[in-house]
C-alpha cells in the first residue's frame, strides 16, 4: 500500500498506527508520529520522524530493533505484517545470492553480536552485499556497547526513513 501524506493525515488512528509500525517498531515513535498529525507534506513527515527518533530512549531503540529479523533470516522476535516482512526481505536481498560460507559467517556474526550487545544486529542493508554486511558486523563487534547502541540506532533511523519513503511513494 502506497499512500499520500493527505491520506496518512486523515486515516483513522488505528490504521495509521499499523502503517507507521511497519516503518518503525518503537511504540513511542508511533504514538509520537500519530500525535503530530496532520503533517501536510512529505518533508514534515520525514523531519518529524527524525526528531521523534532522536529523543527516544535506548529502551525504545531496542524495542524497534526487535522488529527486525537477523540479517539473512526472515523470523523476528515480534511478528511482522506482510508489508513489514516484504520490506525486510527486500532490504536484505544482498544475502540471497551469497555463498554458503558467507551465509554461515554472517549467522555466526549475528549470534556473536547478540551475545555481546543483547539485541539483533541492525544495519541499513539496502544496496549492501552479504560480504559488506558481514564486514560491518565484524567491525562493529569491536565497538564499546554505548557506541554500538548509538550506531545501531542511527542505522534504524535510516531504515525508518527508507520505509516512510516507500510508504509515501504514491503521488511523488
Amino acid at each position: 500500500m502506497e499512500l499520500t501524506v493527505a491520506e496518512l493525515d486523515t486515516m483513522p488512528e488505528a490504521a495509521a498506527s499499523k502503517l507507521l509500525s511497519d516503518c518503525c517498531g518503537a511504540s513511542k515513535w508511533v504514538s509520537g508520529m500519530l500525535a503530530r498529525r496532520p503533517f501536510r507534506s512529505r518533508a514534515v513527515v520525514l523531519l518529524t520522524a527524525d526528531r521523534i527518533w532522536r529523543v527516544l530512549t535506548p529502551s525504545d531503540w531496542r524495542e524497534a530493533f526487535s522488529h527486525h529479523p537477523r540479517i539473512g533470516e526472515r523470523k523476528t522476535v515480534v511478528p511482522l505484517s506482510e508489508r513489514g516482512s516484504a520490506w525486510a526481505a527486500g532490504e536484505q536481498s544482498g544475502v540471497d545470492q551469497a555463498r554458503d560460507d558467507v551465509r554461515a559467517n554472517l549467522a555466526a556474526a549475528n549470534l556473536e553480536y547478540e551475545q555481546r550487545f543483547g539485541y539483533t544486529y541492525i544495519v541499513f542493508a539496502t544496496g549492501k552485499s552479504a560480504e559488506e554486511m558481514l564486514a560491518l558486523a565484524r567491525e562493529r563487534l569491536q565497538n564499546d556497547p554505548d557506541v554500538e547502541l548509538r550506531a545501531a540506532a542511527e542505522e534504524q533511523r535510516k531504515i525508518t526513513r527508507l520505509r516512510l519513503d516507500k510508504l509515501l511513494d504514491k503521488g511523488r
